[in-house]
């Protein structure tokens, strides 16, 4: 059902050589760019029309408009689960006591007697969130995007999700229950580049955003790829991926049921055990047999998942290797299941997310954690983070400086602007000490 790659014996290779080693699903964002300009230059000239036109070619239904009514909203939280409410409040409960701890503050830093740098953050104004609504629907996606973007202090904030021929054109009820419990009450039926388009560019019912944030599939990748530049974006997610560290001390129940809990996302997911213990490695591939068995989404999203090129148990001689290929691959996801596991984990360099031992899987971090789901993929954990309050936040410098502090470092300037030949800079110094350098003190 899974493959395997023996990295023992040999030394490992550097770099992107060990990388190309590695199991990895193809995604070709490129391809998918050249698929989707059209759509999104349709919904450019064409607004809601097209939003409309689309979604009925895509998801089957046709709108009489693409924003939600706020009576579906209500009427989604009145009729849901009263189980899944208090899941979901909870869920929410904790992403806020996280979220709100990474609120920055506003810093002054005095360089000079006089001269003082002050880096305030300031919130983007509006954006736009992106809750999947493809094969599984996600609520907790919403809580992902949703709780980052209030407690960075974001004052516009809308949503969009795929309309669901199911419930009239409407996004999933559950979408629609937790923007509700969030507050949020400007949510759309779209999806996929069309969703991403709408923001970037506004129509007659949607004003344009200045950031947009969420997972979805290739097509939301790919628009987010024609849009950099134009509007601010979390990161190009791509099908979702799993990595667990693990020597003999873990157990394969646990190992086993964690590669098939982010398998069953996607037929392209990833699953990816990297261990020095063969005993192990034979015990999990038992092991997944019976608990794919005896589960849904078998095959057309599991059997597929596992077995595909982007899924392997990756063999090492120990620990010490198996640290150099999980920091090669950059899961999103990285279960450490070792001896001594938050030592290992604090060695790690690159990861998404890092869950430490037995009792804290991966589907903990999905739902209820408090920490972000919306996580870097495709080895994007080498440079990217996952979705965070400063995701929303803009960094930026106040320079305040007296004339003194000025004339202490007014040589050092031109002597810069000299060296780079732009004298123009250097005379916007010398203008303000009648078009002399000060004498340095």
């Amino acid at each position: 059902m899974i493959s395997r790659i023996d990295l023992r014996g040999d030394a490992l290779p550097e770099g992107t050589a060990l990388r190309d080693l590695l199991p990895r699903a193809e995604f070709d964002v490129a391809a998918a760019l050249e698929k989707v300009r059209p759509i999104c230059e349709d919904v450019h000239h064409r607004g809601d029309a097209a939003l409309i036109d689309f979604t009925e070619r895509f998801d089957g239904v046709r709108l009489d408009q693409v924003r939600v009514p706020a009576a579906a909203l209500s009427r989604a939280l009145e009729e849901l689960d009263p189980a899944v409410r208090a899941a979901l409040e909870e869920s929410i409960r904790r992403a806020r006591i996280v979220h709100r701890a990474q609120r920055r503050d506003t810093h002054t830093t005095q360089v000079v007697p006089g001269g003082a740098v002050t880096e305030k953050w300031v919130p983007v104004q509006r954006v736009g969130l992106y809750a999947p609504g493809g094969r599984s629907v996600y609520p907790s996606s919403v809580i992902m995007n949703v709780v980052p973007a209030q407690e960075a202090g974001v004052e516009s904030i809308a949503l969009a999700s795929p309309a669901q021929a199911e419930f009239n054109g409407l996004p999933h009820p559950t979408i629609l229950a937790a923007c509700a419990l969030l507050g949020v009450d400007e949510v759309y039926a779209a999806g996929g580049a069309t969703a991403v388009a709408m923001f970037a560019y506004g129509t007659e019912s949607c004003a344009p955003a200045d950031m947009v944030t969420g997972p979805g599939n290739i097509w939301v990748a790919a628009a987010k790829r024609y849009f950099t530049g134009k509007i601010g974006i979390d990161a190009e997610a791509g099908p979702t991926e799993i990595a667990v560290l693990a020597d003999d001390t873990a157990d394969p129940v646990h190992v086993a049921s964690d590669l098939i809990s982010q398998a069953e996302h996607d037929p392209l997911a990833a699953a990816v055990l990297v261990t020095d213990s063969v005993e192990l490695a034979d015990a999990v591939e038992k092991e997944l047999e019976p608990q794919v068995a005896a589960t849904r989404h078998v095959d057309d999203r599991i059997v597929p998942a596992l077995s595909g090129k982007q899924s392997a148990i990756v063999l090492v001689d120990g620990v010490d290797e198996g640290l150099r290929v999980v920091d090669a691959y950059g899961a999103e996801h990285l279960e450490i299941q070792t001896a001594d596991a938050a030592a290992v984990a604090d060695r790690v360099r690159n990861a998404g997310a890092i869950f430490i031992g037995p009792w804290a899987p991966v589907s903990l971090g999905d739902y209820a954690a408090g920490s972000n789901h919306v996580l870097p993929t495709g080895g994007c954990a080498c440079h990217s983070s996952g979705l965070s309050v400063q995701s929303f936040l803009r960094g930026i410098h106040i320079v305040d400086y007296t004339k003194d502090a000025l004339a202490e470092v007014a040589h050092h300037v031109v002597t810069l602007a000299e060296a780079e030949d732009l004298p123009a800079h250097g005379a916007a110094i010398k203008a303000r000490f009648g078009w002399k350098v000060p004498d340095s003190k």
